[in-house]
């Protein structure tokens, strides 16, 4: 096919690298997204296809690795995989086999690596010159990566877990690790390598429960004593102390969990986004736990229904080592059909029910009369009284009880012994500091405050479902939404708050990055659209975009027995509003008295 003119624009987005197994293999590799509208039907996938493999043969590399095409509702995603040391010239593979498929050429700079200057595109050339180029950065980038793959080979070798990042290479974990700049390594055999050591640690995921499955989880951990660090979507923490505050829920808050000082265990919050970004930081976790998938984020890297939301879920199974345990909530429809699809793995089961759990099969968690029990092959376990335990709110907050099994059962596969899961269930959650942003809850006079991370429409769901055994007059709710995603997302939303019937919903922004390419605004207005569609009247649909300043209003127009319900998630106005509620509740505050 012969070259066409440059395009006006190029034809795909977010070329990017995959540093990890992934959703589309087990490997390292490139990615990229093909703009939408650009035709890039089968036979063009098949031309793509045979240029990576001809950029493969070229540059010597292994031509039965895995090129996948994606097609979803957005266009087509394009991923190959390649050595870990190549990574950058695979995205220019990548995007040469692309160009050259659709008969394109490129514009005529590239950038090879992020520290390296402009180059011209190899898809700027003919197919000679293109090959000759891809060679050449390919080896270059070896050669720049030399001493990073002997000490990486070397780790291998003694059994030792190693990850490198942009900017460090670490052997070993947490206390027992090492790490260097890439700028100055070391030679291997001036590496302490009988010092280093891996560390107990689990990966967790799922559309709602992961932060308090994180925390709970590396509460169990640390019962014994253990200096256990996590990440979650609030920050890096270690020992209890919050290290690093923001969204550290993907693969840099795992690196820097893993690298922390003093570390013994981690439990590490994977989130959909940096799976789909760079793939998983960990291939020999002791458990890995998916909470549950429901819809939420539809639209993103070619992610546009439950199906395949699961499957990027059920990525971090190519995070576990070979005898680590797979925890699945047996009450998924999703989770238990693409179960059957994981190759190789041991599952454990979660449910409210144990019953339903152990069907799935064995170890199993979840209720029965009343208790919590951890069913073995060999024997079966009391973990305490479901309401007793603080999480469940007297058993109210039923998915709760669900997140509290996952975390047990993979505590167990990590050697905590029942007794301890018991004690540590028996009182995780009684303190708001126990599991911020996630049920606080607190008693002003006569009105009733829960704030919770609630956001999507099952958790929005649950968190009226436990309401409905709090409420006992009027009802107020905190809204709003992360700015990507797409509008029926925020109708999806709507509807389940108006089935709730509260008297007053605040619209409001979540701000910092979460507003993520809409305007302070947009998803507050769409919302109050929505509502009112529903049949809200107009007047209990009052607009603050500031969380804070609507938490504020909502505890101003409260009254004697109303319940207010605060979904606040920017972490500095939740900073805000808690110590807010923790100063009239230590003064005393009632309904109507001013605010400080």
């Amino acid at each position: 096919m012969s070259a066409q003119p440059v395009p006006a624009a190029v034809p795909f987005d977010d070329s990017r690298r995959l540093t990890g197994a992934n959703l589309y293999f087990d490997v390292p590799g490139a990615v990229l997204e093909v703009v939408p509208g650009v035709a890039f039907d089968g036979a063009a996938q098949a031309r793509w296809r045979q240029r990576v493999a001809q950029a493969r043969k070229a540059l010597g590399w292994p031509d039965a690795q895995p090129a996948v095409a994606r097609t979803h509702a957005g266009g087509t995603t394009l991923a190959i995989a390649a050595p870990i040391d190549g990574l950058f010239t695979a995205t220019e593979i990548n995007e040469w086999a692309l160009y050259t498929a659709l008969g394109l050429r490129s514009g005529p700079e590239s950038v090879d690596g992020e520290d390296q200057p402009p180059r011209p595109h190899p898809a700027h050339f003919d197919e000679a010159e293109a090959l000759r180029q891809l060679a050449d950065a390919a080896r270059a980038e070896a050669v720049r990566n030399g001493p990073l793959m002997a000490l990486l080979e070397a780790a291998h070798t003694h059994g030792l877990p190693a990850r490198a990042d942009d900017a460090l290479l670490s052997i070993g974990e947490g206390a027992t690790s090492q790490q260097w700049p890439l700028a100055a390594l070391p030679e291997p055999d001036a590496v302490a390598w009988p010092s280093l050591r891996g560390i107990p640690k689990a990966l967790v995921t799922g559309s709602n429960g992961k932060t308090t499955t994180v925390r709970l989880l590396a509460a169990l951990l640390a019962d014994g004593g253990r200096k256990v660090g996590h990440s979650c979507t609030d920050g890096v923490v270690v020992d209890g102390a919050r290290a690093t505050a923001g969204d550290y829920s993907g693969p840099a808050g795992a690196r820097a969990v893993l690298r922390a000082p003093g570390v013994q265990a981690a439990v590490l919050e994977t989130a959909r986004g940096g799976m789909l970004r760079r793939g998983l930081a960990v291939d020999d976790a002791d458990a890995a736990i998916v909470t549950n998938v429901s819809a939420d984020h539809f639209g993103e890297y070619g992610i546009d229904d439950l199906d395949a939301l699961a499957e990027v879920k059920l990525v971090v199974a190519k995070g576990l080592r070979p005898d680590g345990l797979l925890v699945l909530n047996a009450s998924d429809p999703l989770l238990a059909a693409h179960a059957a699809h994981v190759q190789g793995r041991r599952i454990g089961w979660f449910a409210q029910d144990l019953e339903q759990a152990r069907a799935r099969g064995l170890p199993a968690c979840g209720g029965r009369d009343g208790k919590l029990r951890l069913a073995t092959e060999t024997v079966e376990y009391d973990l305490g009284a479901i309401a007793d335990m603080p999480l469940t709110v007297g058993g109210a907050a039923r998915y709760n009880i669900e997140n509290i099994a996952a975390a047990a059962l993979a505590a167990h596969a990590l050697a905590v012994p029942p007794d301890r899961i018991a004690a540590v269930l028996s009182r995780f959650g009684a303190s708001n500091a126990d599991n911020p942003g996630r049920l606080q809850r607190w008693h002003l006079g006569g009105v009733e405050v829960v704030l919770d991370y609630a956001h999507n429409p099952e958790g929005l769901q649950g968190l009226f479902e436990l309401a409905s055994g709090l409420r006992h007059g009027r009802m107020a709710l905190l809204l709003g939404h992360a700015g990507n995603r797409r509008d029926e997302d925020y109708r999806a939303v709507a509807e389940v708050v108006a089935r709730a019937r509260p008297d007053r919903v605040w619209l409001k922004d979540i701000g910092g990055n979460y507003l993520r390419g809409r305007k302070s605004g947009d998803v507050a207005h769409i919302l109050h659209d929505a509502l009112h569609g529903f049949g809200m009247p107009l007047d209990a649909l009052p607009i603050c975009l500031d969380e804070a300043q609507a938490a504020r209003e909502a505890l101003a127009w409260a009254e004697n027995g109303d319940l207010l319900l605060l979904p606040v998630h920017e972490p500095s106005r939740r900073e805000a509003v808690v110590a807010l509620l923790d100063r009239l509740q230590a003064a005393g505050w009632r309904a109507g008295q001013a605010l400080p």
